[in-house]
């Protein structure tokens, strides 16, 4: 961090113009001056809203998808193409489609989901076909009932796993929001802003929106890290 500071001083001192990079002291303090803008909080919170809603949904589907594909194999067959699909389509091509069937507040949400969705499938298909097979057959053979199977087995299996791909889900799902405002522009949005700055040339104002998109990343990136501490007790 040190470094790239030092470097970013370097690079502003050598190009002395605020329209191409301004100093990082500078944009330090346009960064925190955000934060006492009377729409700060509508800004953040509309970003934040839509990562959380399409990291929700992606979630929920995402297990029980991925559960359904672990323990069958027709469904997994069947949905496999599908996440494949999903992994290689380029975000730029889905947030154009997307410009054109949803409305502006939508893309963002909709870019998030189709993001986030193949990492927590994948994971939690991972996860299901982690389990050791000859632990359920005897499981099954001492008669445990399913649900103590299903919480004490394959539980303690797949949330690693879940842990893991909603953690690499959300770090690419931030971005794929970010990006899904800036092309669609809701009236509300880090992105939207950040295209603002960027018609009128305020390279200070984009680095600085930028850091509050890294810093509210990492913020959830770290929620993340606390639940599984507290979930996967286990591991201890």
């Amino acid at each position: 961090m040190i470094i790239l500071l030092f470097l970013w001083k370097g690079l502003a001192l050598y190009f002395d113009s605020d329209f191409i990079l301004p100093h990082p002291e500078r944009t330090l303090v346009k960064t925190l001056t955000l934060f006492g803008e009377s729409q700060f909080l509508l800004i953040v919170g509309a970003t934040t809203l839509r990562g959380v809603l399409g990291f929700i949904i992606s979630l929920l589907f995402g297990i029980v998808l991925g559960i359904i594909a672990g323990v069958s194999c027709d469904f997994n067959a069947f949905i496999k193409p599908i996440l494949v699909v999903l992994r290689s389509t380029p975000v730029i091509a889905i947030i154009l489609l997307a410009l054109i069937w949803l409305n502006a507040s939508s893309v963002p949400v909709f870019i998030a989901i189709l993001t986030m969705f193949p990492f927590i499938c994948t994971n939690t298909i991972d996860g299901i076909r982690s389990v050791d097979r000859q632990l359920v057959e005897m499981a099954w053979v001492y008669k445990i009932s399913r649900f103590r199977i299903a919480k004490e087995v394959y539980l303690p299996a797949i949330m690693p796993f879940i842990i893991s791909g909603a953690s690499s889900a959300m770090g690419i799902g931030w971005r794929a929001i970010i990006i899904g405002e800036v092309l669609s522009q809701p009236r509300y949005g880090i992105g939207t802003v950040m295209q603002s700055a960027q018609t009128f040339l305020n390279v200070e104002a984009v680095i600085a929106w930028t850091i509050i998109a890294v810093l509210l990343s990492y913020v959830f990136e770290q929620i993340i890290r606390l639940i599984e501490k507290r979930i996967v007790v286990w591991r201890d």
